[in-house]
């Protein structure tokens, strides 16, 4: 009896303690409207809170690997290659405690855009679009520490591969990808895909990057060992922000002027489901895990959640106006 009594505790909590540590992540959404992030309780499905950027305005977000900080980049009150102001500085927010407790300074305007963390080095890398390049920060020092010209303007979105040695820049304007070495600090190639392009997204074998044609209702699939694309799979609308499965077997992209979110069969490289979803979905953001993903609706100031086994919409929650970059904060 003594030997169960031992057990059953240990049964009990080591059933408790994935709940509880997946109760305390969070959804990150740039309520780019509203000039401020909003702090999104998964679990509920309900804004805690909505922290004022004291900037116009962020358009992206990335948290840090520990799920504590979310890093801001103040990008401006315009859209990409469009006349407007030129933001030059980027806030760190505290999740818990939802206030700004820092901030760094590019020194000038360079529409900072799409942050990522580096999966080796652990450094901030953050697309600085009028500068042409992305530029690297130390998070612990929120000092930048160096920068990598793409060799093209308007740099707009970023994805690094996940062995930490290369990064894809999709420059909108030219309608080019960047291929850069993150260690060498150096671009390798710039590979021609349209007239415009938009959004980027990797497999997580890092054999395949997608970026939407924005010109042509289809997706480029660049082949990273060649260097160039290597198919197109055909869309039933222009394209928007895409994100790939953990598991390898979709890539999930927003339709916008659908109001959908196709799902691509990577086996095929053919569009299977078809996901109806609120107005103008703009970026798509895959749970850990992969059994949901999010797609925000900037058009109906909403985030939608997807069950990936069903292709159904589960809940939409209301995310602030102009609902637009995504990103997960993970408790460790």
């Amino acid at each position: 009896m003594k030997s169960i009594q031992l057990v059953l505790p240990l049964l009990l909590l080591s059933a408790v303690v994935p709940a509880t540590l997946a109760q305390t992540s969070r959804l990150l959404v740039a309520q780019k409207g509203d000039k401020s992030l909003a702090i999104v309780d998964p679990a509920a499905g309900s804004v805690l809170a909505s922290v004022a950027e004291n900037g116009t305005t962020g358009h992206e977000v990335v948290a840090s690997p520990d799920g504590k900080l979310a890093y801001v980049p103040i990008y401006g009150n315009s859209g990409v290659g469009k006349p407007g102001t030129d933001g030059q500085n980027m806030i760190v927010i505290d999740i818990a405690t939802q206030k700004i407790v820092g901030n760094v300074d590019f020194g000038h305007g360079v529409r900072p855009h799409c942050p990522k963390f580096g999966p080796k080095d652990g450094m901030l890398y953050v697309t600085t679009e009028i500068d042409h390049s992305v530029s690297i920060i130390d998070p612990k020092t929120l000092k930048i520490v160096g920068s990598i010209p793409t060799g093209q303007p308007e740099s707009h979105m970023l994805i690094l591969s996940h062995d930490g040695t290369r990064g894809y820049t999709a420059n909108v304007g030219p309608g080019t990808v960047s291929v850069l070495d993150i260690q060498a600090r150096k671009t390798l190639a710039i590979i021609p895909v349209s007239g415009s392009t938009q959004r980027i997204s990797i497999t997580p074998n890092d054999r395949w990057v997608f970026t939407a044609d924005q010109t042509k209702p289809q997706l480029a699939v660049i082949d990273t060992a060649a260097k160039k694309v290597a198919n197109w799979v055909p869309l039933d609308g222009l394209g928007y922000g895409s994100a790939t499965t953990p598991d390898g077997r979709w890539v999930l992209i927003a339709i916008p002027e659908k109001d959908t979110m196709d799902a691509i069969d990577l086996q095929t490289m053919k569009v299977v489901h078809s996901v109806p979803v609120g107005k103008s979905p703009q970026e798509v953001l895959v749970r850990p895990g992969g059994k949901f993903a999010y797609v925000s609706c900037t058009g109906s100031n909403q985030t939608d959640e997807i069950d990936l086994s069903t292709w159904k919409v589960t809940r939409s929650i209301a995310t602030g106006k102009g609902t637009d970059g995504l990103a997960w904060a993970r408790s460790r």
